[in-house]
Protein backbone atom coordinates (compact mmCIF):
# COMPACT_ATOMS: atom_id res chain seq x y z
CA UNK A 1 0.00 0.00 0.00
CA UNK A 2 1.32 3.38 -0.91
CA UNK A 3 0.72 6.20 1.49
CA UNK A 4 1.25 9.49 -0.26
CA UNK A 5 2.75 12.22 1.81
CA UNK A 6 1.79 15.69 0.73
CA UNK A 7 4.79 17.55 1.88
CA UNK A 8 6.13 21.01 1.49
CA UNK A 9 8.54 20.72 -1.31
CA UNK A 10 11.82 20.50 0.40
CA UNK A 11 13.08 23.82 -0.78
CA UNK A 12 9.85 25.45 -1.80
CA UNK A 13 9.29 26.16 1.89
CA UNK A 14 12.88 27.18 2.25
CA UNK A 15 12.47 29.77 -0.47
CA UNK A 16 9.86 31.57 1.58
CA UNK A 17 12.22 31.88 4.50
CA UNK A 18 15.58 32.22 2.78
CA UNK A 19 15.39 35.48 0.96
CA UNK A 20 19.01 34.99 -0.03
CA UNK A 21 18.10 31.89 -2.11
CA UNK A 22 16.04 33.55 -4.82
CA UNK A 23 15.77 30.45 -7.08
CA UNK A 24 13.45 28.77 -4.56
CA UNK A 25 10.92 31.56 -4.13
CA UNK A 26 8.85 30.56 -7.14
CA UNK A 27 8.88 26.87 -6.12
CA UNK A 28 7.47 27.82 -2.72
CA UNK A 29 4.24 29.27 -4.10
CA UNK A 30 2.53 25.83 -4.03
CA UNK A 31 4.28 23.64 -1.42
CA UNK A 32 1.68 20.90 -1.66
CA UNK A 33 2.31 20.41 -5.38
CA UNK A 34 5.08 17.84 -4.88
CA UNK A 35 3.93 14.45 -3.67
CA UNK A 36 6.39 12.04 -2.07
CA UNK A 37 5.61 8.46 -1.15
CA UNK A 38 7.54 5.57 0.37
CA UNK A 39 6.83 1.90 -0.33
CA UNK A 40 6.47 0.16 2.01
CA UNK A 41 5.14 2.88 4.28
CA UNK A 42 6.28 0.72 7.24
CA UNK A 43 9.87 -0.29 6.61
CA UNK A 44 10.54 -4.02 6.44
CA UNK A 45 13.66 -6.00 7.26
CA UNK A 46 14.52 -8.48 4.54
CA UNK A 47 17.67 -10.57 4.24
CA UNK A 48 19.66 -8.28 6.53
CA UNK A 49 18.63 -5.16 4.62
CA UNK A 50 16.02 -2.43 4.78
CA UNK A 51 14.85 -1.68 1.26
CA UNK A 52 12.43 1.06 0.26
CA UNK A 53 11.20 2.65 -2.95
CA UNK A 54 10.82 6.43 -2.91
CA UNK A 55 8.63 8.23 -5.43
CA UNK A 56 8.48 11.98 -6.06
CA UNK A 57 5.98 13.57 -8.44
CA UNK A 58 6.97 17.07 -9.64
CA UNK A 59 4.32 19.04 -11.58
CA UNK A 60 5.07 20.92 -14.80
CA UNK A 61 6.40 24.48 -14.59
CA UNK A 62 7.32 24.01 -10.96
CA UNK A 63 11.05 23.38 -10.65
CA UNK A 64 13.12 26.57 -10.93
CA UNK A 65 15.53 26.50 -13.88
CA UNK A 66 18.43 27.73 -11.71
CA UNK A 67 17.80 25.56 -8.66
CA UNK A 68 19.82 22.53 -7.48
CA UNK A 69 19.08 20.30 -4.57
CA UNK A 70 20.47 17.18 -3.00
CA UNK A 71 18.10 14.76 -1.37
CA UNK A 72 19.55 12.03 0.84
CA UNK A 73 17.41 9.25 2.34
CA UNK A 74 18.53 8.31 5.86
CA UNK A 75 17.54 5.75 8.45
CA UNK A 76 17.19 7.65 11.70
CA UNK A 77 17.27 5.78 15.01
CA UNK A 78 18.28 6.31 18.61
CA UNK A 79 22.01 6.82 18.66
CA UNK A 80 22.59 6.97 14.95
CA UNK A 81 21.88 8.04 11.42
CA UNK A 82 22.70 5.96 8.34
CA UNK A 83 22.65 7.63 4.94
CA UNK A 84 21.62 6.09 1.64
CA UNK A 85 22.52 7.22 -1.86
CA UNK A 86 22.05 10.95 -2.52
CA UNK A 87 19.94 12.10 -5.47
CA UNK A 88 20.89 15.36 -7.19
CA UNK A 89 18.11 17.28 -8.93
CA UNK A 90 18.68 20.45 -10.98
CA UNK A 91 16.86 22.94 -13.13
CA UNK A 92 17.68 23.40 -16.81
CA UNK A 93 20.12 26.28 -16.19
CA UNK A 94 21.74 24.99 -12.99
CA UNK A 95 25.44 24.26 -13.10
CA UNK A 96 25.31 20.78 -11.60
CA UNK A 97 25.55 17.18 -12.83
CA UNK A 98 22.24 15.88 -11.57
CA UNK A 99 18.92 14.80 -12.98
CA UNK A 100 17.55 17.66 -15.06
CA UNK A 101 14.00 18.61 -14.22
CA UNK A 102 12.43 20.24 -17.28
CA UNK A 103 10.40 23.21 -16.18
CA UNK A 104 7.69 22.66 -18.71
CA UNK A 105 7.14 18.95 -18.06
CA UNK A 106 5.57 16.88 -15.32
CA UNK A 107 8.21 14.56 -13.92
CA UNK A 108 8.16 11.47 -11.74
CA UNK A 109 11.37 10.40 -10.03
CA UNK A 110 11.71 6.88 -8.58
CA UNK A 111 14.62 5.81 -6.44
CA UNK A 112 15.39 2.56 -4.61
CA UNK A 113 17.29 2.82 -1.36
CA UNK A 114 18.85 0.04 0.73
CA UNK A 115 20.37 0.09 4.18
CA UNK A 116 22.28 -2.60 6.05
CA UNK A 117 20.35 -3.54 9.16
CA UNK A 118 21.73 -2.81 12.59
CA UNK A 119 20.11 -4.06 15.81
CA UNK A 120 19.75 -0.46 16.99
CA UNK A 121 17.39 0.16 14.06
CA UNK A 122 14.59 -1.79 15.70
CA UNK A 123 12.79 1.53 16.24
CA UNK A 124 13.55 3.89 13.37
CA UNK A 125 12.27 6.32 10.72
CA UNK A 126 13.05 6.98 7.08
CA UNK A 127 13.85 10.63 6.62
CA UNK A 128 14.95 12.88 3.76
CA UNK A 129 17.79 15.33 4.31
CA UNK A 130 17.86 18.25 1.89
CA UNK A 131 20.65 20.51 0.76
CA UNK A 132 20.02 23.52 -1.50
CA UNK A 133 22.17 25.54 -3.91
CA UNK A 134 21.64 28.64 -6.06
CA UNK A 135 23.92 30.51 -8.46
CA UNK A 136 23.88 33.49 -6.19
CA UNK A 137 22.92 34.50 -2.68
CA UNK A 138 23.48 32.68 0.61
CA UNK A 139 23.24 29.22 -0.96
CA UNK A 140 26.13 29.36 -3.41
CA UNK A 141 27.27 26.05 -1.90
CA UNK A 142 25.03 23.18 -0.92
CA UNK A 143 23.54 24.02 2.42
CA UNK A 144 21.53 21.71 4.70
CA UNK A 145 18.13 23.17 5.43
CA UNK A 146 15.34 22.22 7.77
CA UNK A 147 13.16 20.16 5.46
CA UNK A 148 10.13 20.71 7.67
CA UNK A 149 10.30 24.54 7.92
CA UNK A 150 12.59 25.53 5.06
CA UNK A 151 14.84 27.51 7.41
CA UNK A 152 18.58 27.82 6.97
CA UNK A 153 20.65 26.77 9.96
CA UNK A 154 21.51 29.55 12.35
CA UNK A 155 25.16 30.36 13.05
CA UNK A 156 24.96 28.20 16.17
CA UNK A 157 23.39 25.31 14.24
CA UNK A 158 25.93 25.66 11.43
CA UNK A 159 28.71 25.37 14.00
CA UNK A 160 27.14 22.24 15.45
CA UNK A 161 26.87 20.68 11.98
CA UNK A 162 30.47 21.58 11.18
CA UNK A 163 31.74 20.06 14.41
CA UNK A 164 29.97 16.72 13.94
CA UNK A 165 29.33 14.19 16.70
CA UNK A 166 26.13 13.34 18.55
CA UNK A 167 24.84 16.92 18.58
CA UNK A 168 25.20 17.15 14.78
CA UNK A 169 23.35 13.86 14.34
CA UNK A 170 20.53 15.08 16.57
CA UNK A 171 20.23 18.30 14.57
CA UNK A 172 20.15 16.43 11.25
CA UNK A 173 17.28 14.34 12.60
CA UNK A 174 15.47 17.55 13.51
CA UNK A 175 16.07 18.91 9.99
CA UNK A 176 14.98 15.65 8.33
CA UNK A 177 11.57 15.06 6.77
CA UNK A 178 9.99 11.76 7.91
CA UNK A 179 8.33 9.82 5.07
CA UNK A 180 8.12 6.34 6.63
CA UNK A 181 8.00 5.34 10.26
CA UNK A 182 8.68 2.06 12.01
CA UNK A 183 10.45 -1.16 11.01
CA UNK A 184 8.85 -4.59 10.69
CA UNK A 185 11.52 -7.03 11.87
CA UNK A 186 9.30 -10.12 11.93
CA UNK A 187 11.72 -11.91 9.59
CA UNK A 188 14.23 -11.91 12.46
CA UNK A 189 11.82 -14.11 14.42
CA UNK A 190 12.32 -17.03 12.03
CA UNK A 191 13.74 -19.78 14.21
CA UNK A 192 16.55 -21.26 12.12
CA UNK A 193 18.23 -22.99 15.04
CA UNK A 194 15.02 -24.82 15.92
CA UNK A 195 15.06 -26.40 12.45
CA UNK A 196 18.58 -27.80 12.91
CA UNK A 197 18.89 -31.55 13.04
CA UNK A 198 20.68 -33.79 15.52
CA UNK A 199 22.20 -37.03 14.31
CA UNK A 200 20.87 -40.28 15.73
CA UNK A 201 22.64 -42.34 18.36
CA UNK A 202 22.77 -46.09 18.85
CA UNK A 203 21.83 -46.06 22.52
CA UNK A 204 19.54 -48.82 23.73
CA UNK A 205 18.18 -48.98 27.23
CA UNK A 206 18.44 -52.77 27.02
CA UNK A 207 21.27 -54.39 25.08
CA UNK A 208 21.65 -58.08 24.38
CA UNK A 209 25.06 -59.70 24.67
CA UNK A 210 25.47 -63.21 23.21
CA UNK A 211 28.38 -65.59 23.77
CA UNK A 212 28.49 -68.94 21.92
CA UNK A 213 30.59 -72.08 22.20
CA UNK A 214 30.37 -75.31 20.18
CA UNK A 215 30.78 -78.82 21.62
CA UNK A 216 32.01 -80.83 18.63
CA UNK A 217 31.30 -84.55 18.16
CA UNK A 218 32.74 -87.31 16.04
CA UNK A 219 30.57 -88.48 13.14
CA UNK A 220 27.43 -90.33 14.30
CA UNK A 221 28.47 -89.89 17.94
CA UNK A 222 26.83 -88.14 20.91
CA UNK A 223 29.61 -88.72 23.42
CA UNK A 224 31.26 -85.61 24.88
CA UNK A 225 35.00 -85.88 25.33
CA UNK A 226 36.87 -83.93 28.04
CA UNK A 227 38.68 -82.04 25.33
CA UNK A 228 35.40 -80.98 23.72
CA UNK A 229 34.48 -78.57 26.58
CA UNK A 230 37.87 -76.95 27.00
CA UNK A 231 39.60 -74.07 25.25
CA UNK A 232 39.09 -70.34 24.67
CA UNK A 233 35.44 -70.65 23.69
CA UNK A 234 34.42 -72.24 26.98
CA UNK A 235 36.67 -69.98 29.04
CA UNK A 236 34.88 -67.00 27.49
CA UNK A 237 31.49 -68.63 28.05
CA UNK A 238 32.16 -69.17 31.76
CA UNK A 239 33.56 -65.65 32.15
CA UNK A 240 30.43 -64.16 30.60
CA UNK A 241 28.18 -66.18 32.90
CA UNK A 242 30.14 -65.12 35.98
CA UNK A 243 30.22 -61.46 34.89
CA UNK A 244 26.48 -61.39 34.27
CA UNK A 245 25.79 -63.00 37.64
CA UNK A 246 27.79 -60.21 39.27
CA UNK A 247 25.92 -57.51 37.34
CA UNK A 248 22.60 -56.57 38.95
CA UNK A 249 21.55 -55.00 35.62
CA UNK A 250 21.94 -58.32 33.74
CA UNK A 251 19.38 -61.03 33.06
CA UNK A 252 20.83 -64.10 31.35
CA UNK A 253 19.76 -67.45 29.91
CA UNK A 254 21.94 -70.39 28.88
CA UNK A 255 20.67 -73.08 26.52
CA UNK A 256 22.10 -75.97 24.54
CA UNK A 257 21.03 -76.67 20.94
CA UNK A 258 21.78 -80.09 19.49
CA UNK A 259 22.50 -80.49 15.74
CA UNK A 260 23.56 -83.08 13.21
CA UNK A 261 25.45 -82.48 9.99
CA UNK A 262 23.14 -82.72 6.91
CA UNK A 263 24.52 -85.98 5.59
CA UNK A 264 22.99 -89.40 6.14
CA UNK A 265 19.35 -90.38 6.84
CA UNK A 266 17.19 -87.55 8.16
CA UNK A 267 15.44 -89.68 10.82
CA UNK A 268 18.77 -90.87 12.18
CA UNK A 269 20.07 -87.29 12.33
CA UNK A 270 16.99 -86.10 14.20
CA UNK A 271 17.58 -88.70 16.91
CA UNK A 272 21.31 -87.96 16.94
CA UNK A 273 20.75 -84.22 17.46
CA UNK A 274 18.46 -85.01 20.43
CA UNK A 275 21.15 -87.22 22.01
CA UNK A 276 23.73 -84.45 21.49
CA UNK A 277 21.49 -81.87 23.16
CA UNK A 278 21.19 -84.14 26.22
CA UNK A 279 24.89 -84.98 26.45
CA UNK A 280 25.81 -81.36 25.79
CA UNK A 281 23.44 -80.24 28.56
CA UNK A 282 25.12 -82.57 31.09
CA UNK A 283 28.55 -81.32 30.12
CA UNK A 284 27.55 -77.63 30.45
CA UNK A 285 25.69 -78.17 33.72
CA UNK A 286 28.92 -79.59 35.09
CA UNK A 287 30.98 -76.71 33.68
CA UNK A 288 28.61 -74.08 35.13
CA UNK A 289 27.63 -75.96 38.30
CA UNK A 290 28.36 -72.90 40.49
CA UNK A 291 26.29 -70.48 38.40
CA UNK A 292 22.91 -71.36 39.86
CA UNK A 293 21.35 -71.24 36.38
CA UNK A 294 18.63 -73.49 35.00
CA UNK A 295 19.94 -74.51 31.58
CA UNK A 296 17.56 -75.46 28.78
CA UNK A 297 18.23 -77.85 25.90
CA UNK A 298 16.60 -78.47 22.52
CA UNK A 299 17.28 -80.54 19.38
CA UNK A 300 17.09 -79.10 15.83
CA UNK A 301 18.00 -82.03 13.62
CA UNK A 302 20.06 -81.42 10.48
CA UNK A 303 21.80 -78.06 10.51
CA UNK A 304 21.10 -76.78 6.99
CA UNK A 305 21.17 -73.17 8.18
CA UNK A 306 24.62 -73.63 9.66
CA UNK A 307 25.69 -75.45 6.48
CA UNK A 308 24.60 -72.50 4.32
CA UNK A 309 26.39 -69.96 6.53
CA UNK A 310 29.62 -71.99 6.58
CA UNK A 311 29.63 -72.48 2.80
CA UNK A 312 28.91 -68.79 2.18
CA UNK A 313 31.84 -67.81 4.41
CA UNK A 314 34.24 -70.30 2.80
CA UNK A 315 36.49 -70.19 -0.24
CA UNK A 316 35.20 -73.47 -1.63
CA UNK A 317 35.16 -73.74 -5.38
CA UNK A 318 31.63 -73.74 -6.81
CA UNK A 319 30.17 -72.45 -3.52
CA UNK A 320 27.70 -70.32 -5.47
CA UNK A 321 26.39 -73.47 -7.16
CA UNK A 322 26.00 -75.17 -3.78
CA UNK A 323 24.08 -72.22 -2.41
CA UNK A 324 21.85 -72.25 -5.50
CA UNK A 325 20.98 -75.90 -4.83
CA UNK A 326 19.89 -74.97 -1.32
CA UNK A 327 17.52 -72.36 -2.77
CA UNK A 328 16.15 -74.73 -5.43
CA UNK A 329 15.34 -77.65 -3.14
CA UNK A 330 13.60 -77.68 0.24
CA UNK A 331 13.77 -81.44 0.81
CA UNK A 332 16.77 -82.56 2.86
CA UNK A 333 17.11 -85.74 0.78
CA UNK A 334 17.07 -83.83 -2.52
CA UNK A 335 19.60 -81.31 -1.24
CA UNK A 336 21.97 -84.04 -0.03
CA UNK A 337 21.62 -85.97 -3.33
CA UNK A 338 22.37 -82.95 -5.51
CA UNK A 339 25.34 -81.87 -3.40
CA UNK A 340 26.84 -85.37 -3.34
CA UNK A 341 26.56 -85.42 -7.15
CA UNK A 342 29.09 -82.56 -7.16
CA UNK A 343 31.89 -85.01 -6.50
CA UNK A 344 34.58 -82.43 -7.17
CA UNK A 345 33.63 -80.38 -4.08
CA UNK A 346 31.93 -82.95 -1.84
CA UNK A 347 35.25 -84.20 -0.50
CA UNK A 348 36.04 -80.62 0.59
CA UNK A 349 32.64 -80.31 2.24
CA UNK A 350 33.25 -83.55 4.17
CA UNK A 351 36.54 -82.32 5.58
CA UNK A 352 35.99 -78.54 6.00
CA UNK A 353 32.29 -77.95 6.51
CA UNK A 354 30.40 -80.96 7.84
CA UNK A 355 32.58 -81.60 10.92
CA UNK A 356 31.71 -78.08 12.18
CA UNK A 357 28.03 -78.98 12.16
CA UNK A 358 28.30 -82.11 14.34
CA UNK A 359 27.74 -80.13 17.48
CA UNK A 360 25.82 -78.97 20.44
CA UNK A 361 25.89 -75.19 20.43
CA UNK A 362 25.93 -73.50 23.84
CA UNK A 363 24.45 -69.99 23.89
CA UNK A 364 24.57 -67.48 26.73
CA UNK A 365 22.16 -64.61 25.98
CA UNK A 366 22.15 -61.74 28.46
CA UNK A 367 19.91 -58.67 28.49
CA UNK A 368 21.76 -55.76 30.15
CA UNK A 369 19.63 -52.84 31.33
CA UNK A 370 21.46 -49.54 30.96
CA UNK A 371 21.53 -46.49 33.18
CA UNK A 372 18.33 -44.52 33.53
CA UNK A 373 18.17 -40.95 32.25
CA UNK A 374 18.08 -39.74 35.84
CA UNK A 375 21.26 -41.69 36.63
CA UNK A 376 23.05 -40.20 33.62
CA UNK A 377 22.04 -36.66 34.59
CA UNK A 378 23.22 -37.28 38.16
CA UNK A 379 26.61 -38.49 36.92
CA UNK A 380 27.06 -35.41 34.73
CA UNK A 381 25.98 -32.98 37.44
CA UNK A 382 28.22 -34.82 39.90
CA UNK A 383 31.30 -34.37 37.72
CA UNK A 384 31.39 -38.04 36.71
CA UNK A 385 30.67 -37.61 33.00
CA UNK A 386 33.58 -39.96 32.22
CA UNK A 387 31.47 -42.88 33.50
CA UNK A 388 29.21 -42.53 30.47
CA UNK A 389 30.10 -44.04 27.10
CA UNK A 390 29.66 -42.29 23.76
CA UNK A 391 26.17 -43.58 22.99
CA UNK A 392 24.96 -42.74 26.49
CA UNK A 393 26.32 -39.20 26.12
CA UNK A 394 24.63 -38.73 22.75
CA UNK A 395 21.37 -40.09 24.15
CA UNK A 396 21.17 -37.96 27.28
CA UNK A 397 22.09 -34.85 25.28
CA UNK A 398 19.15 -35.53 22.98
CA UNK A 399 16.60 -35.90 25.78
CA UNK A 400 17.83 -33.41 28.40
CA UNK A 401 18.73 -29.90 27.26
CA UNK A 402 20.10 -28.90 30.67
CA UNK A 403 23.09 -31.25 30.41
CA UNK A 404 23.34 -31.41 26.61
CA UNK A 405 26.24 -28.99 26.23
CA UNK A 406 28.34 -30.63 28.95
CA UNK A 407 27.67 -34.12 27.60
CA UNK A 408 28.44 -33.22 23.99
CA UNK A 409 31.53 -31.17 24.74
CA UNK A 410 32.97 -34.15 26.62
CA UNK A 411 31.88 -36.62 23.93
CA UNK A 412 33.37 -34.58 21.10
CA UNK A 413 36.73 -34.10 22.84
CA UNK A 414 36.99 -37.67 24.11
CA UNK A 415 35.76 -39.61 21.10
CA UNK A 416 36.30 -37.14 18.19
CA UNK A 417 32.89 -38.28 17.01
CA UNK A 418 31.26 -36.49 14.06
CA UNK A 419 27.78 -36.95 15.51
CA UNK A 420 28.85 -35.35 18.79
CA UNK A 421 30.30 -32.32 16.97
CA UNK A 422 27.16 -31.92 14.84
CA UNK A 423 24.81 -32.18 17.79
CA UNK A 424 26.98 -29.79 19.80
CA UNK A 425 26.63 -27.29 16.96
CA UNK A 426 22.85 -27.50 17.36
CA UNK A 427 23.14 -26.74 21.08
CA UNK A 428 25.43 -23.76 20.41
CA UNK A 429 23.14 -22.39 17.70
CA UNK A 430 20.04 -22.66 19.89
CA UNK A 431 21.92 -20.62 22.50
CA UNK A 432 22.72 -17.98 19.86
CA UNK A 433 26.45 -18.82 19.69
CA UNK A 434 26.66 -19.15 15.93
CA UNK A 435 30.43 -18.86 15.57
CA UNK A 436 30.92 -21.74 18.00
CA UNK A 437 28.26 -23.67 16.09
CA UNK A 438 30.15 -23.22 12.82
CA UNK A 439 33.41 -24.30 14.45
CA UNK A 440 31.71 -27.48 15.70
CA UNK A 441 30.28 -28.20 12.26
CA UNK A 442 33.74 -27.79 10.75
CA UNK A 443 35.06 -30.39 13.20
CA UNK A 444 32.19 -32.73 12.30
CA UNK A 445 33.10 -32.41 8.62
CA UNK A 446 36.78 -33.01 9.42
CA UNK A 447 35.79 -36.13 11.37
CA UNK A 448 34.19 -37.52 8.21
CA UNK A 449 30.58 -36.40 8.51
CA UNK A 450 28.95 -36.29 5.07
CA UNK A 451 25.36 -36.50 6.27
CA UNK A 452 22.36 -34.54 5.06
CA UNK A 453 22.04 -33.23 8.62
CA UNK A 454 25.43 -31.55 8.34
CA UNK A 455 24.52 -29.74 5.10
CA UNK A 456 21.22 -28.62 6.56
CA UNK A 457 22.84 -27.35 9.73
CA UNK A 458 25.54 -25.42 7.91
CA UNK A 459 22.84 -23.67 5.88
CA UNK A 460 20.71 -22.90 8.93
CA UNK A 461 23.59 -21.46 10.97
CA UNK A 462 24.57 -19.19 8.10
CA UNK A 463 20.93 -18.10 7.84
CA UNK A 464 20.94 -17.27 11.54
CA UNK A 465 24.10 -15.20 10.97
CA UNK A 466 22.43 -13.36 8.11
CA UNK A 467 24.81 -14.81 5.49
CA UNK A 468 22.16 -15.94 3.06
CA UNK A 469 24.47 -16.46 0.07
CA UNK A 470 26.58 -19.00 1.98
CA UNK A 471 23.44 -20.62 3.36
CA UNK A 472 22.09 -21.04 -0.14
CA UNK A 473 25.19 -22.97 -1.21
CA UNK A 474 24.84 -25.50 1.62
CA UNK A 475 21.08 -25.70 1.13
CA UNK A 476 21.68 -27.33 -2.26
CA UNK A 477 22.52 -30.52 -0.35
CA UNK A 478 19.79 -29.97 2.23
CA UNK A 479 16.16 -30.92 2.57
CA UNK A 480 12.98 -29.13 1.51
CA UNK A 481 12.56 -27.40 4.88
CA UNK A 482 16.03 -25.85 4.72
CA UNK A 483 15.46 -24.67 1.15
CA UNK A 484 12.15 -23.13 2.29
CA UNK A 485 13.89 -21.28 5.12
CA UNK A 486 16.42 -19.90 2.65
CA UNK A 487 13.46 -18.64 0.61
CA UNK A 488 11.98 -17.04 3.74
CA UNK A 489 15.29 -15.34 4.52
CA UNK A 490 15.24 -13.88 1.00
CA UNK A 491 11.72 -12.58 1.49
CA UNK A 492 10.13 -15.15 -0.85
CA UNK A 493 7.39 -15.88 1.66
CA UNK A 494 4.79 -17.48 -0.58
CA UNK A 495 7.27 -20.13 -1.74
CA UNK A 496 8.67 -20.53 1.77
CA UNK A 497 5.28 -21.16 3.37
CA UNK A 498 4.71 -24.17 1.11
CA UNK A 499 7.79 -25.95 2.49
CA UNK A 500 7.41 -25.04 6.16
CA UNK A 501 5.21 -26.02 9.05
CA UNK A 502 4.45 -24.75 12.51
CA UNK A 503 5.95 -21.52 13.80
CA UNK A 504 8.26 -20.80 10.88
CA UNK A 505 5.42 -21.36 8.42
CA UNK A 506 3.30 -18.90 10.41
CA UNK A 507 6.02 -16.22 10.17
CA UNK A 508 6.12 -16.61 6.39
CA UNK A 509 2.33 -16.56 6.16
CA UNK A 510 2.05 -13.37 8.23
CA UNK A 511 4.66 -11.73 6.02
CA UNK A 512 2.73 -12.61 2.88
CA UNK A 513 -0.52 -11.44 4.46
CA UNK A 514 -2.19 -14.83 4.93
CA UNK A 515 -3.21 -14.34 8.56
CA UNK A 516 -5.81 -17.13 8.59
CA UNK A 517 -3.23 -19.71 7.53
CA UNK A 518 -0.75 -18.36 10.07
CA UNK A 519 -3.22 -18.89 12.91
CA UNK A 520 -3.75 -22.49 11.82
CA UNK A 521 0.00 -23.15 11.66
CA UNK A 522 0.49 -22.29 15.34
CA UNK A 523 -2.89 -23.44 16.63
CA UNK A 524 -1.36 -26.21 18.76
CA UNK A 525 1.78 -24.27 19.75
CA UNK A 526 1.53 -22.94 23.30
CA UNK A 527 5.03 -21.48 23.51
CA UNK A 528 5.76 -17.88 24.43
CA UNK A 529 6.91 -17.06 20.90
CA UNK A 530 3.69 -18.49 19.42
CA UNK A 531 1.59 -16.37 21.83
CA UNK A 532 3.59 -13.32 20.77
CA UNK A 533 2.98 -14.06 17.11
CA UNK A 534 -0.73 -14.50 17.82
CA UNK A 535 -0.65 -11.02 19.37
CA UNK A 536 0.89 -9.65 16.17
CA UNK A 537 -1.74 -11.40 14.04
CA UNK A 538 -4.58 -10.10 16.20
CA UNK A 539 -3.19 -6.55 16.03
CA UNK A 540 -3.02 -6.76 12.23
CA UNK A 541 -6.63 -7.97 12.18
CA UNK A 542 -7.69 -5.06 14.38
CA UNK A 543 -8.66 -7.36 17.27
CA UNK A 544 -6.87 -5.29 19.90
CA UNK A 545 -8.32 -7.03 22.98
CA UNK A 546 -7.13 -10.39 21.68
CA UNK A 547 -3.75 -8.87 20.85
CA UNK A 548 -3.38 -7.58 24.41
CA UNK A 549 -4.43 -10.93 25.87
CA UNK A 550 -1.97 -12.92 23.76
CA UNK A 551 0.86 -10.48 24.51
CA UNK A 552 0.15 -10.76 28.23
CA UNK A 553 0.33 -14.54 27.97
CA UNK A 554 3.58 -14.38 25.99
CA UNK A 555 5.26 -12.10 28.54
CA UNK A 556 4.09 -14.30 31.43
CA UNK A 557 5.95 -17.20 29.80
CA UNK A 558 8.99 -15.16 28.75
CA UNK A 559 9.51 -11.79 30.44
CA UNK A 560 12.11 -10.74 27.84
CA UNK A 561 9.28 -10.32 25.31
CA UNK A 562 8.09 -7.19 27.15
CA UNK A 563 11.11 -5.22 25.94
CA UNK A 564 10.67 -6.61 22.43
CA UNK A 565 7.05 -5.50 22.34
CA UNK A 566 7.92 -1.89 23.24
CA UNK A 567 9.79 -1.43 19.97
CA UNK A 568 7.64 -3.65 17.73
CA UNK A 569 5.86 -1.64 15.07
CA UNK A 570 3.49 -4.58 14.56
CA UNK A 571 2.09 -3.93 18.05
CA UNK A 572 1.91 -0.16 17.74
CA UNK A 573 -1.89 -0.23 17.95
CA UNK A 574 -1.91 -1.65 21.50
CA UNK A 575 0.86 0.43 23.04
Amino acid sequence: MKNLFKMTTLLAAAALVLTGCDCFKKMAKDPSAIKVSATPEVLTLNNGKIAVDIKAEIPAKYFDKKASLKVTPVISFEGGLVAGETVLLQGEKALSNGIVVQNGEKMTINRHAEFAYQPAMQKCELQLLVEVKCKSGKCKEFTLVNANTGALPTKEQAAILAKGGDAAIALKKEFGKTIAKGLNTLQKDLDFAEAMQVEANNYKNVTTHVVKADILYKINSSNVTKKAVKGEQFDALKESVDANNANDRASQSVYVNGYASPDGPENFNDKLSAKRSKSGLKAIEKLLKDSGLNIDAAAYGEDWEGFQEAVAASNIEDKDLILQVLKMYSSSAEREKEIKNMSSVFKTLKTEILPQLRRAQVVNSADITGKTDAEMVALINGGKVAELDLEELLHIAAVNSEVAQTALEYASKTYNDARAYNNLAVVYAQAGNYDAALAALDKAAKAGDKSAELSNNYALVYLAKGETAKAEQYAKGGDAQTKALVAAAKGEYAAAAKGLSGYNAAIAQVQEGNLAAAKKSIASDNSAKADYLRAVIAAKEGNLNEAKSQLKSAIAKDSALAAKAKNDVNLEAIK
